[in-house]
């Protein structure tokens, strides 16, 4: 795992003597600030860790948070990680340079409400303690927000049909307190396609943001029009 000054100022390391040991080879400089021992071989979880110091409310999001939970569609090799924060942020080239990933600041959820972001968060089994990631229900959410920026509409629907056991009153809440009218039709449109839940109950018990009685449509950067009616 990296490490900064803040650290290094721990252990009794100033900035001047970090200098030193970066010329003598007992540390390298990944970026200003930021190092790593020799011969360290620097694992990804662990180096998102890092960044969840710096970041607020990074943490792994979407299709990468559905595929550490077991939810995946011919995940290649060296997928693009897909990371979600709270601030504008661009990931270091430290990073990128070694995996394959991007960031996103979207505001996709009002926690104005009882339902606060970290009841969301989760650490799955197998990955680093404190790796922070989206829970099934909030990360299928963030996939679908993506469809037609970075996710195309078939792999979402792919790995969407791959959902199983969602929890209807996590779901509930998180999209009360969403924010985009497409991520909330196209979640009702395909939950009634697949039966993952019980749609009809969903609305009953719970007032969904879905825009006004006109359909919803846009065209996708492959050409695609999606076309979403108010209640899926």
């Amino acid at each position: 795992m990296p490490f900064d000054l803040p650290t290094l100022r721990g252990l009794g390391i100033s900035p001047q003597l970090a200098a030193k040991y970066v010329e003598s080879g007992w540390l390298i400089r990944l970026a200003q600030g930021v190092y790593a021992f020799p011969g360290d071989d620097l694992d990804a979880h662990s180096a998102i860790k890092f960044l969840q110091t710096r970041v607020p409310g990074l943490h792994v999001a979407g299709k990468s948070a559905l595929a550490l939970q077991g939810v995946r569609h011919n995940l290649a090799t060296r997928d693009t990680t897909v990371l979600w924060g709270d601030a504008r942020f661009t990931l270091p080239s430290w990073f990128t340079s070694r995996y394959p990933a991007r960031y996103a600041s979207a505001q996709l959820f009002d926690w104005s409400g009882d339902l606060q972001a970290d009841k969301t968060i989760t650490t799955p089994p197998g990955v680093a303690d404190g790796l922070r990631v989206a829970v099934p229900e909030r990360a299928v959410l963030e996939l679908l927000y993506e469809v037609g920026i970075h996710q195309s509409l078939e792999e979402a629907h792919d790995i969407f049909s791959g959902l199983r056991n969602l929890r209807k009153d996590l779901l509930g809440r998180l999209l009360t307190s969403c924010t985009s009218v497409k991520t909330v039709r196209l979640f009702l449109a395909w939950s009634r396609e697949t039966k993952i839940i019980d749609v009809a109950l969903l609305q009953k018990q719970y007032q969904l943001p879905v825009g006004s009685d006109k359909r919803w449509m846009t065209r996708l950067k492959d050409g695609t029009l999606l076309s979403l009616k108010p209640h899926g």
